[in-house]
């Protein structure tokens, strides 16, 4: 009898939790679903191998029997591979010596005629050959069929600064389906958006995957984020920036009139409360805008503004 090594064959570490699990099984039963691999022997016995892994690994119970037993495996191998040297019936009864019964959503018998499980299985779990099914009376040849749901798929969209400022909503075809987006204001370079049954089509009924989008952000020539701030570079003229006064700078929500305190210094930043980016899924709530100001020298003087310069500067030493 051939030790099956449950773990390996879905892939996954001892140490996996069951969406770890769940998530490898949905992923090669997929691939190697017989509706996928017609005529396909050997897609076939992986399709049976990999469900059998998750019968065990995906049931708590079993599980625990299952690691137990590999514990002893080497017990097992000592008799010579016969079952007089080892005590299986722990594994195989209730304790009392009863057979146990499984409920199994799904048959292999439908898609791999009366194989059903493996001996190993049989011999660890007991009575493979009964199943509890929603047709009485055909014991494993139940009609019905294993349904797994569809694939999940990826995808990527990019979007403006300004679209996740003020929030936006997108239309794009996906494997020729028309689908409806609507972004929150606020959202994050790199955020992942579920859309639920946007995947790909069940088997056999299933429920259809998800598909998960991420969504990049692109460079903004005038602002740039960090977090839910934005900082921003304005241009300010040397006079208003010694006199001080008032100046217009474009934001995502239009353009607004702010103040320049006189004597201003090339670099200083005013902070603008409140006027940064939206906090994802929160009504009411802004980071901050910081403007850093750049002092324009002017260029291409006249005589008379030459002159009025010399004059200042002599006044100031």
């Amino acid at each position: 009898m051939e030790y099956k090594d449950y773990y390996k064959i879905l892939g996954v570490n001892k140490s996996a939790n069951q969406n770890e699990i769940k998530k490898a099984y949905r992923k090669l039963a997929v691939k190697y679903h017989p509706d996928k691999n017609k005529d396909n022997k050997a897609a076939e016995e992986k399709f049976k191998e990999i469900n059998e892994a998750n019968e065990v690994l995906s049931d708590p119970d079993k599980r625990k029997k299952y690691d137990e037993f590999g514990e002893n495996w080497q017990n097992y191998q000592q008799t010579g591979g016969t079952q007089g040297g080892f005590d299986w019936s722990q594994y195989r009864t209730g304790g009392n010596g009863s057979q146990r019964y499984y409920n199994y959503e799904g048959d292999f018998g439908d898609s791999f005629g009366s194989g059903g499980f493996s001996d190993f299985f049989e011999s660890l779990f007991g009575g493979g050959s009964t199943f509890n099914t929603s047709r009485q009376g055909r014991g494993r040849k139940s009609a019905r069929k294993a349904t797994l749901k569809g694939e999940d798929m990826n995808a990527e969209m990019s979007i403006t600064l300004e679209d996740a400022y003020l929030g936006a909503e997108k239309i794009f075809d996906l494997n020729g389906q028309s689908i409806k987006l609507r972004i929150k204001p606020g959202i994050a370079s790199g955020q992942i958006l579920k859309l639920s049954g946007k995947g790909g089509a069940g088997y056999n009924g299933g429920n259809t995957g998800d598909l998960y989008l991420k969504i990049n952000i692109l460079s903004d020539p005038l602002f740039e984020r960090k977090g839910n701030d934005l900082h921003t570079i304005l241009p300010v003229n040397l006079y208003t920036a010694v006199l001080g006064g008032k100046t217009q700078l474009k934001t995502f929500k239009g353009t607004i009139n702010i103040n320049i305190p006189k004597e201003s210094q090339n670099g200083k930043v005013l902070r603008l409360q409140k006027m940064g980016m939206p906090h994802y899924g929160k009504t009411g709530e802004n980071g901050d805008l910081y403007v850093k100001l750049e002092i324009e020298i002017p260029t291409n003087l006249s005589s008379k503004e030459l002159n009025l310069f010399k004059e200042l500067s002599q006044i100031r030493s």
